[in-house]
């Protein structure tokens, strides 16, 4: 089938009855029956509309079971659905509805303030509200009882092609506006199609949406990987109600970001620190001992083999039931690097976390460890059907059927570009082993050369040195052209608290930003990241900001990315200090 039109509509006759979309505790449910046909009657209003193949759609929401409808309902009208971050400004969604030019907008109503504000001055007709209908707005019921007399919905899905343009997923800016990466339906089929191939999934697999909408990592991971295999979403709107969902929906597939992996290792070392029961806390010690240990073994022995048996039966398997994994199949990181050892441990625990690598230009995915074999500090081998090379400074470079149309209006990216002859220059500096293995280093533009000409990857001294502290949430390495590297320190707000609590502290930030206490711990987490890393990479002086920087802020992007030039300019009186 060659879109995600004929692709939706293939798995919603072949699932009717089975639940599609909830949120947690049941409190809403889509089946598939139902999902098809509100995508139709939904198509319908917005044909009324005028939307039209080529057209644009923007929507702002947080994660809920009517992104999937309208969205999909949008894309099935051969038009293109693309998502707002909810943190938008009203003049950033005024620069992204400007370049996309699209006259609709679907959003929330708390939402409304800044879609009406940022409209002004675009092209943006109609905005429709899901959850309300104050004055000047259409109601979603009201959407769905509007229908063109003469709209042919069969007629209209099966015109849509395969090169015609799926999403537009807007980049995160670190280095100039965001640029509209346009995927089509050909390049997301291959992008879901390949890691299926690695990590397959079907309508009996669960997994939790949480990260935003516009970021091509939900997208693909959960909207369109949905469809063609017809597995089940678990909707969470709060990001940091992620960890008690995945009790309540004991996903078989999970995706994360670094950080949240780091916070269930902190999460389960702390669990351990406490345990009063001193027989049950050196049973985990020693079940985890014994897990890293068999992770670590390319060939492990009949012995380690039923010692490791041993330990998951009476120790790990519990402890993963507890916190919601006792189902899970496969794991993912990506996003952003996270440091070999993380991985060992989720693994040791029995949670087969996966490392990939990918970006929006890519549709997600392009690299991915397979769990049979993962080779842990790497982001694994190319995804079938997609080819790699090194080029000029060892820039990874990506060719493949899942690789973007292009950029919307035809603009170049600061960061990444395609050649003649079909090759991504990704802007990611990497190696490559001979098994094609491939390890991310930096980006080209943030590698820091110090005022000795050391070349040094300021992303790999902030991971190895966070994963080792999870007091620290947020780290800056400055130390271009500079005699040596010193950080600037966010704390992790949810830790801070605990850590409060534990030493009886005020809770308030700027308070315990400044308390020798608080100080003398991130110390102590920089000190043992710097063990870990050579000389010259080792941060000298930090400093901590009584902040902590939100996505879309000018400090860090959508996508949780360091906005380093911003950050060296409005930090400047810092980091001067931090070198006086």
């Amino acid at each position: 089938m060659s879109t995600l039109c004929a692709l939706f509509q293939a798995t919603a006759a072949k699932h009717p009855d089975l639940v599609a979309l909830r949120t947690p505790a049941d409190a809403v449910t889509v089946t598939w029956r139902e999902y098809a046909d509100r995508v139709r009657r939904i198509a319908a209003g917005l044909a009324a509309l005028g939307v039209r193949r080529g057209d644009t759609v923007a929507l702002m929401m947080v994660n809920r079971p009517e992104f999937h409808l309208v969205d999909t309902a949008v894309f099935h009208l051969g038009a293109t659905p693309f998502s707002l971050y909810n943190t938008s400004s009203p003049e950033q969604i005024q620069f992204l509805v400007g370049n996309a030019a699209n006259r609709v907008v679907i959003c929330e109503e708390q939402f409304l303030p800044a879609v009406l504000e940022g409209r002004e001055g675009t092209a943006v007709e109609h905005v429709v509200c899901v959850d309300a209908a104050p004055d000047g707005t259409i109601g979603l019921d009201s959407l769905e009882s509007t229908a063109p007399a003469d709209f042919d919905f069969e007629a209209t899905w099966r015109a849509v092609e395969p090169d015609d343009v799926l999403t537009l997923i807007y980049t995160s800016g670190t280095t100039g506006p965001p640029k509209g990466v346009e995927l089509s339906h050909r390049n997301m089929i291959a992008a879901v199609t390949a890691a299926e191939s690695v990590l397959p999934a079907d309508h009996n697999d669960r997994i939790i949406s949480f990260l935003p909408h516009a970021h091509v990592a939900d997208r693909w991971g959960t909207h369109y990987t949905q469809i063609v295999t017809g597995l089940q979403v678990t909707c969470v709107a709060n990001r940091r109600a992620v960890l008690p969902a995945l009790v309540e929906c004991r996903p078989t597939i999970f995706g994360a970001v670094p950080q949240v992996w780091y916070n269930i290792r902190a999460g389960v070392e702390a669990m351990i620190a406490g345990e009063v029961n001193q027989a049950r806390k050196a049973a985990l010690t020693q079940a985890i001992r014994v897990g890293l240990e068999h992770v670590r073994s390319e060939d492990p022995d009949e012995q380690l083999r039923t010692r490791y048996r041993t330990a998951d039966e009476r120790t790990l398997a519990p402890l993963r039931a507890m916190i919601g994994f006792d189902q899970i199949r496969y794991a993912l990181c990506g996003a952003a690097p996270i440091t070999a050892d993380a991985v060992e441990f989720i693994n040791a625990l029995g949670i087969p976390l996966s490392e990939g690598w990918g970006m929006s230009e890519v549709c997600g995915l392009a690299t991915l460890n397979p769990p049979h074999a993962n080779r842990f500090g790497t982001c694994g081998p190319a995804v079938p059907g997609v080819e790699l090379r090194l080029g000029d400074e060892n820039e990874l470079l990506v060719r493949g059927a899942l690789v973007m149309k292009g950029y919307r209006g035809a603009v170049t990216h600061a960061a990444a570009s395609l050649d003649e002859d079909g090759w991504l220059h990704t802007g990611d500096v990497a190696t490559m082993d001979p098994d094609g293995y491939v390890r991310i280093i930096d980006r080209k533009k943030e590698l820091i050369i110090n005022s000795s000409g050391k070349n040094m990857s300021p992303s790999t001294i902030e991971n190895t040195i966070k994963a080792g502290c999870p007091l620290i949430g947020q780290l800056v390495v400055i130390g271009d052209a500079r005699p040596y590297n010193v950080a600037l320190v966010l704390l992790e707000p949810e830790v801070l608290k605990g850590f409060a609590a534990g030493h009886g502290l005020d809770a308030d930030l700027s308070a315990l930003a400044a308390h020798p206490d608080v100080r003398q711990a991130v110390a102590d987490g920089i000190e043992a990241g710097n063990q870990r890393l050579s000389r010259v990479e080792q941060v000298k002086r930090f400093a901590i900001l009584p902040t902590w920087w939100e996505p879309g802020c000018p400090e860090l992007t959508h996508t949780l990315k360091l906005r380093r030039g911003p950050i060296a300019e409005r930090h400047a009186a810092d980091i001067e200090q931090l070198y006086a």
